[in-house]
């Protein structure tokens, strides 16, 4: 099976294989509605890169620093995504992101080509 690495100097890298891409966690910082469209808005960006969409994207992971962001970063998540169906998804806490003391989320995806 072939792969390709996807990215440039400001995003994390995404894995291309036949059929499917697997973006890196992307991360935002500042408050949690700004956080959340940073993360969303890098992840669009790697997706396009390599030939994909948010349309497409079949799977979310997403790590917040504190869990009671929850109820806020759903408002601009939702708000975000593309209208239809909405993709499965992951939402965790996690004990320390990339990114430093003011990284308030993180975002991964998996997406069909």
């Amino acid at each position: 099976m072939s792969k390709q690495i996807i990215g440039n100097d400001n995003l994390a890298p995404a894995v291309v294989v036949p059929g499917l891409v697997f973006a890196s966690g992307q991360v935002g910082q500042g408050d949690i509605a700004t956080a959340t469209t940073q993360s969303l808005t890098a992840l669009k960006e790697v997706l396009e890169l390599s030939g994909s969409s948010l349309e497409k994207v079949v799977k979310f992971n997403i790590y917040l620093k504190d869990m009671d962001d929850m109820l806020a970063m759903n408002d601009t998540f939702v708000s975000l995504l593309p209208a239809g169906p909405k993709p499965a998804r992951t939402c965790i806490q996690a004990g320390k992101l990339p990114g430093g003391e003011n990284a308030r989320i993180e975002i991964e995806a998996i997406a069909q080509i």
